[in-house]
């Protein structure tokens, strides 16, 4: 017996993950057809239940290191917790390593820049609190994401800096004789109490072991879970300057060697600690910048609301607003929740969501969103969304969770980070080998291997994608433009095609009625009025566009006796004794119903850019209905903007062929699917990919969703439906497709700053280590070097904050239309 069931696959990383299982499972004996969905992560396979199960085939892709997820039990969940304590990305992979390693843990990524993991678990195998015990097991803080407020976490960023100046003030001051000490003696100057090594061993230890503590406990947390970080050759490095330092000082038999008794390194174990937390210190400035956009996007929202509970007036925390709640806001306060207007009017400025600087007339029964002004009256309106379900709130988490996720190039990274400190210590441990047996010089040797523990930096590794993807982000947001994740973002930038669908995302999505023509027995006022009553219950564009015409000429419509959509091709209605059926050439065809003396009126209309529609009344043709829809202002800009960045872009639609190509022609376009159907636009966009295309699908409609989804890179358009965000990757807050050139120049941007950072990271560890092995850098240089690695790699993805690329010039939160039309959906 043949069996046809779907269940989602987690720990897909990209396209070829998904080619892998589903090559993988249609090898498998009495599989029929596999299919596996990378973007909406899910299989769907064909089988015979007599020859294999659905056990065996979830155990097939455990094999091939995947997971099969059972959503029916629904004991899956997520956590997102926020680590501190992590000082490069040998921590993080460290600490991501140790929570895949535990029972029902199904994911987990540990993001150095954001110091967050992201944990898919199940809660019937380990709980919240076991996960954020395995964190502190390795010597690192963690809590629940939710416990961390943007002010506590803004109080921790700030404290930590305050105690990193602190800290490198006390360092500077304490080795800066030692550094004169170097000096002088580089010149074969002989300062008495500046070379005696009693004051270099007093100034010494205190940087040494008091300011630079906490490289020897995080190194002992590190080595306690029998791993190794930066922090371990930190203090391996300098610990070997040290103790070699006070071993000649005190304990070595004296040579006389001029002016300069005694080779002391100590300057150099504390100039590389000094060196250190200066990097530490610009490092942390510069981080806490790259979340700049959240930043912005937390200032918008209103600390306070004033509501009426038991008929008295109260001033409360935004946070304690509950759905229902009556808010009066007065002139100069921001709307501190979304909601409805119930009493009153009043002129809101919206420039916060929209960028228009105008305010916008508002009264009783209108939609007002959270964090705009109120310029004049004062009013009252329910709370219908609070909390986390604002609009601004939604936008906040996107955008936070963008932030927090990892580009597939990040793996690079990942893997070498892995392993990059036991080498490095492998590395030094030959380089002492070598000059200590080859050379004979125990000073050298000490010297160098000190140099290679010091100059190596697994941190600008780390840093090098996660930064330029929460700056990349923020940058979209700011332009209105909201990236899912740093895999799409970094998926953006191969985009060669574009396929736009046509209603509602190239033209504005709102047709008017602008032929009757009748073609039997009924004058234009009938057919009117029996389209319209059929069409009052329908939801597509070209429906409504009847509905609403004969609605203003003819007042209010009685509802059909019957109706039912035909998708695709229109609807059939019944009202009273009559049958009508409303819509394309097909669905008469498909009827019985003759249409050749339709034929050259239709051409007409079609010729003139218009959709025509068929009347048929008791399958006999009565009329054609032409409805015709503008297209958007920007449209052929954009369009003309992604054929000059080499992208190929396609017009899909349900259209005729003539209407279709003529819209195509208005805007450029040359490439067109026409009258494709609702359910075959996802094999279009699929047909695109198998010839090697890498494809983009623009689209706002519930019909687009399975086309947005089968995309590589899926764009909703922002004023569309709830179920077209939702399947997209990237969703454009404004209907402008301005918005997608913007983003895929976003996307090249930011791929070229995360090459561009991985390449110096990778070029600075690769030259840096040897030239500290062949005793070519003083362990103060390396020191600096190492410091400033990172600091580097930060400051170029901040560079991405002055990157405009280009229209629109959207404010922060441009959603007002996205969000209306989502109040609208859920009201419904």
């Amino acid at each position: 017996m043949d069996r046809k069931e779907s269940f989602k696959i987690s720990g897909m990383s990209c396209s070829a993950c998904a080619a892998r299982i589903e090559k993988g499972l249609n090898k498998l004996e009495g599989i029929k057809n596999a299919n596996v969905n990378y973007a909406v992560e899910k299989a769907t396979v064909e089988f015979e239940d007599g020859f294999v199960n659905l056990g065996q085939i979830r155990e097939a892709v455990k094999k091939l290191g995947y997971e099969a997820v059972e959503e029916e039990d629904g004991k899956q969940t997520k956590i997102e917790l926020k680590i501190t304590g992590m000082s490069c990305a040998a921590c993080s992979a460290k600490i991501e390593k140790k929570l895949n390693k535990v029972e029902g843990v199904v994911k987990a990524a540990v993001n150095l820049a954001t110091e967050r993991a992201n944990i898919e678990y199940d809660f019937s195998k380990v709980k919240s609190v076991d996960l954020i015990n395995t964190v502190e097991s390795l010597g690192y803080k963690a809590d629940k994401i939710e416990n961390v407020t943007q002010d506590k976490e803004k109080e921790q960023r700030e404290k930590e800096i305050k105690r990193l100046r602190r800290e490198l003030i006390t360092s500077a001051i304490l080795s800066s004789p030692l550094i004169m000490a170097m000096l002088l003696t580089l010149v074969r100057l002989d300062v008495a109490f500046l070379h005696n090594e009693y004051f270099q061993l007093i100034v010494a230890t205190p940087v040494q072991f008091i300011i630079g503590f906490r490289f020897y406990k995080n190194a002992y947390h590190a080595l306690k879970a029998k791993s190794a970080n930066m922090d371990v050759l930190i203090a391996m490095g300098t610990s070997a300057a040290y103790f070699f330092s006070v071993y000649n000082a005190f304990f070595a038999p004296q040579k006389a060697t001029g002016m300069i008794m005694k080779e002391l390194y100590f300057e150099a174990s504390a100039v590389i600690i000094t060196l250190i937390l200066l990097g530490k210190y610009l490092e942390a400035v510069a981080k806490g910048k790259t979340s700049e956009a959240i930043k912005k996007l937390m200032g918008l929202q209103a600390k306070t609301a004033r509501v009426i509970r038991n008929g008295i007036e109260e001033d409360i925390p935004v946070e304690d607003v509950e759905v229902s709640d009556i808010i009066v806001v007065r002139p100069g306060e921001k709307v501190p929740v979304d909601g409805k207007i119930i009493d009153g009017n009043s002129s809101i400025d919206e420039s916060m969501l929209t960028g228009e600087s105008l305010p916008v007339e508002k009264k009783a029964g209108d939609l007002v969103i959270g964090a705009t002004i109120n310029k004049f009256g004062t009013f009252k309106f329910e709370a219908t969304k609070v909390g986390k379900d604002t609009a601004l709130s939604q936008i906040i988490k996107m955008v936070e969770d963008a932030q927090g996720s990892k580009a597939p190039i990040q793996k690079i990274a990942d893997q070498v980070s892995g392993i990059f400190v036991p080498a490095v210590i492998g590395i030094a441990f030959v380089t002492f080998i070598i000059w200590y047996f080859a050379v004979g010089s125990f000073t050298s040797a000490i010297v160098s291997a000190v140099s290679v523990l010091v100059i190596a930096c697994p941190c600008a590794l780390g840093l090098a994608t996660p930064t330029a993807i929460m700056v990349g982000t923020g940058k979209g947001a700011e332009n209105g433009i909201l990236i899912k994740g740093g895999e799409h973002l970094e998926m953006a930038y191969k985009l060669n095609a574009v396929v736009l669908d046509k209603t509602g995302t190239i033209t504005k999505g709102q047709p008017e009625v602008t032929d009757i023509v009748p073609l039997g027995n009924m004058d234009k006022s009938e057919i009117l009025k029996i389209s319209a009553v059929s069409e009052k219950l329908s939801e597509h564009p070209l429906g409504v566009a009847i509905y609403e015409k004969g609605k203003n000429e003819l007042g209010n419509l009685p509802d059909p006796d019957k109706f039912e959509a035909i998708p695709g091709r229109g609807i059939l209605s019944v009202i009273g004794d009559k049958s009508l059926y409303i819509g394309t050439r097909k669905l008469m065809t498909e009827k019985g119903i003759d249409i050749s003396k339709t034929e050259e009126t239709i051409v007409k209309l079609e010729d003139e850019g218009k959709t025509a529609m068929l009347v048929a009344v008791n399958n006999q043709i009565e009329a054609v209905v032409a409805v015709a829809d503008t297209v958007k202002e920007h449209s052929k800009e954009a369009i003309e903007e992604l054929q000059n960045m080499g992208i190929e872009v396609y017009m899909i639609t349900g259209d005729n062929k003539r209407t279709a190509e003529q819209i195509a022609k208005q805007v450029g376009i040359t490439k067109v699917l026409a009258e494709v159907l609702p359910e075959n636009k996802a094999e279009e966009v699929e047909k695109l990919k198998k010839q090697g295309k890498i494809v983009g699908m623009a689209g706002d409609g519930i019909n687009d969703a399975p086309a947005l989804a089968t995309a590589d890179i899926g764009m909703a358009i922002g004023t569309g439906t709830d179920v077209a965000i939702e399947a997209a990757d990237i969703t454009l807050m404004r209907g402008d497709l301005r918005s997608i050139p913007t983003a895929i120049k976003l996307s090249r941007r930011t791929m070229r700053k995360i090459k561009q950072n991985l390449f110096w990271a990778f070029i600075y560890n690769i030259i840096g280590i040897p030239f500290a092995a062949f005793g070519m850098l003083n362990p103060i240089i390396a020191g600096g070097a190492m410091a400033f690695s990172s600091v580097s790699v930060v400051t170029n993805s901040l560079s991405l904050r002055g990157y405009n690329p280009g229209k629109p010039t959207v404010q922060l939160n441009s959603t007002e239309e996205w969000a209306k039309q989502e109040w609208e959906l859920n009201k419904k």
